[in-house]
């Protein structure tokens, strides 16, 4: 019998064993906490303890303190074991595993460690993909003919330690996980994209390509807990958005710039507070909602749909209160959009743009010339905010998002209507009560709280002059070498 049956066997439904480095075990019930023991488990204890009931595969990942999730059988109990890292600690979460059904609708047998290690090999990608997570990155890139490079807090760094990519390798890293649909969309287009997944550790948004090396590979980590809007430190009125009954809000940014991860905060936040019904179209789908107070219906692009504008299209027949657009990327999707945000529902989208004021430009400019005064007319009274956001590289290690945000009151709506867009900016910076901020004095005030260096900052601004202006107020001096002020 393994040590940590006896504390699994007191298990009840909703109920959840929790082992933390210095605390004893506790016991999680729908009325609160209780330890389970009078002794503080180290982190050494915790690992053993866990080793022991984990399968082969897992055991090393529990030794390197990996992220990992396998099911595990205390009698004829299945139970689930949720392994997560912080730092150099692990902690671990046991709980029932909910009866899976089979074929007939009867509960299937519980799967047993051994089961589950004979499950077959992992793909080989995988182990880069580990080494990646471990490392903190948010990319691996693989180029034929070239060794593994990942992005560490936005630098790209060599995996000196690995073999060069030959072409018959990249081929078989890439094939082995790629799904039939995209092996022919590859085959077509020479480009594809899909989700992989590696069961309690990440999912990843894959683009695989070809260059003049042969096969390429990007790999964009997603966590599989999702970042909620506290954690992100969203502004009392970014979260307001979330409770509008109808209207459009854009997140946007540059490829990188973590729009995916405030979306899905933002939907997080929904679906902890509202009790609707939540839809998303995404190519390929990364964050993972599970149900909370909202049923959330997620759809992939190529995979449970033609395309975003087919879906969306559908969308208005199911019933949605919620949608949100993965990316607003032809004038099609766009048009559907703002007539769904006008018709009653609250509808969330992405733009590759880099301020709010240039986001309307982008959105009326898709349009042909004939049609531009209604989609001004249009946008005036469906879009509700912009949130533009960019990824600097924080002093001491990791990143900060810098947000401008835009939202739409009547004097904005009218510079909207009457298409005077350049006069946005100036609304905005007198509408600083009403939360609405501007790029540029967020940036100066990361400089100011010493969380970016002004070198940073400098490179991500937009508006580059009056930023410099900002900084020698302060009497901060940009070491910028060959660009000139």
């Amino acid at each position: 019998m393994a040590q940590l049956d006896k504390l699994i066997e007191k298990l009840q439904a909703k109920q959840e064993l929790v082992l933390e480095p210095g605390k004893a075990p506790v016991l999680k019930t729908e009325a609160g906490s209780s330890n389970m023991l009078a002794q503080q488990l180290s982190l050494a204890q915790i690992v053993g303890l866990v080793q022991e009931i984990a399968p082969a595969a897992s055991k090393e990942l529990v030794a390197q303190n990996i992220p990992v999730k396998f099911e595990y059988l205390c009698g004829a109990r299945p139970v689930q074991v949720v392994c997560a890292a912080d730092g150099d600690q692990l902690s671990a979460k046991i709980s029932l595993s909910a009866p899976r059904a089979n074929g007939n609708g009867a509960p299937a047998p519980a799967a047993s460690a051994a089961a589950a290690a004979a499950a077959g090999p992992e793909p080989e990608i995988n182990a880069l993909l580990r080494k990646m997570f471990k490392l903190g990155a948010s990319d691996l890139h693989l180029t034929s003919s070239h060794k593994p490079l990942v992005r560490v807090h936005g630098d790209m760094k060599e995996l000196s330690d690995e073999q060069v990519v030959k072409h018959d390798r990249m081929t078989a890293l890439v094939g082995a996980i790629m799904p039939p649909h995209n092996a022919a969309q590859f085959a077509e287009t020479h480009d594809t994209d899909f989700a992989h997944e590696i069961a309690g550790l990440a999912r990843f948004r894959v683009n695989i390509f070809m260059d003049r090396f042969g096969m390429g590979g990007v790999f964009r980590q997603i966590p599989m807990e999702i970042v909620t809007a506290e954690k992100l430190g969203l502004s009392k009125e970014i979260i307001d958005l979330c409770f509008l009954s109808k209207g459009l809000v854009l997140v946007t940014g540059p490829t990188g710039s973590g729009k995916s991860t405030t979306l899905c905060a933002l939907v997080d936040y929904i679906n902890r507070h509202r009790k609707d019904h939540i839809i998303t179209i995404e190519d390929p789908i990364e964050f993972v909602h599970n149900r909370k107070s909202c049923l959330i219906n997620q759809r992939e692009v190529h995979v449970h749909t033609k395309s975003f504008s087919q879906a969306l299209r559908a969308a208005l027949r199911e019933d949605p209160d919620i949608v949100l657009v993965g990316e607003m990327r032809d004038l099609e999707t766009i048009s559907i959009a703002i007539e769904t945000a006008e018709t009653g529902h609250l509808v969330f989208g992405t733009l590759h743009t880099t301020t709010a004021a240039s986001t309307v430009d982008r959105i009326i400019d898709q349009f042909p010339a004939d049609r531009q005064g209604q989609i001004r007319t249009m946008l005036s009274t469906s879009l509700k905010g912009v949130i533009s956001q960019t990824l600097c590289k924080k002093i001491g290690g990791g990143r900060v998002a810098a947000m401008e945000a835009l939202f739409v009151n009547s004097a904005v709506s009218n510079l909207i209507r009457e298409g005077k867009i350049y006069q946005i900016p100036s609304i905005m910076q007198t509408g600083k009560k009403q939360g609405m901020t501007m790029l540029n004095d967020v940036l100066f005030k990361l400089v100011v709280d010493k969380q970016v260096e002004p070198e940073e900052a400098y490179i991500k601004s937009v508006d580059k002059p009056a930023f410099v202006a900002m900084l020698k107020t302060k009497s901060i001096v940009l070491n910028l070498g060959e660009i000139e002020e």
